[in-house]
């Protein structure tokens, strides 16, 4: 049986209780059991970003695991694994630019609004930024309209895809999802004028 489908029978969420009680090589048998996963899911975040990244998909999943492992994060099952996962990967993709961008302070470079974010690939540092930035406020009004945007933006989930990692329904996903998607249309076009 190939990982992926052992994890679909939520092999995941198993090692996860046995790594909460410390059974010893629940840690290894996990990573082993998700790998191909996350750097698929590593494959989509970087798509988005500019072609000559620094970061390679691999590098960014043993980052992802260290992180997440170090921290000691207490995933409750699969999904949650999974939405913590992505939020890492975010988190730093969105480091990594910051620090790139840091370097190149001073140049100029253009706003992009979320619409075109979302329908062209991420060669700008300030998108990927600004993006973030937008979503860590939608989180502090709605919570579950900013894993949703994450989960289509980020991570390029499908509503079936999102609304199975959220506990949602497929029409709950598109409802939620059309108005977080305006909500941070209008915050961008906010900040582009400014």
């Amino acid at each position: 049986m190939s990982p992926i489908m052992a994890e679909e029978r939520g092999d995941v969420t198993a090692l996860l209780d046995e790594l909460r009680r410390g059974e010893p090589d629940a840690e290894s048998r996990l990573l082993s059991l998700v790998y191909l996963r996350l750097k698929r899911l590593a494959q989509i975040y970087l798509r988005k970003e500019r072609s000559d990244h620094t970061l390679h998909p691999t590098d960014l999943v043993h980052e992802v695991y260290l992180r997440m492992t170090g921290a000691r994060t207490d995933c409750q099952d699969r999904a949650h694994f999974f939405r913590v996962a992505a939020q890492a990967m975010r988190r730093i993709l969105v480091d990594h630019a910051r620090a790139h961008h840091a370097q190149k302070r001073g140049e100029g470079h253009d706003r992009i609004p979320f619409d075109d974010a979302v329908l062209v690939s991420a060669d700008s540092f300030e998108q990927v930024i600004e993006v973030d930035e937008a979503l860590e406020r939608l989180s502090l009004i709605d919570p579950r309209q900013a894993h949703i945007a994450e989960l289509r933006y980020f991570a390029e989930l499908s509503v079936e895809e999102t609304a199975k990692a959220l506990g949602c329904s497929d029409r709950t996903i598109k409802r939620e999802w059309r108005i977080a998607r305006a909500w941070l249309r209008r915050e961008l076009s906010r900040r582009e004028h400014a």
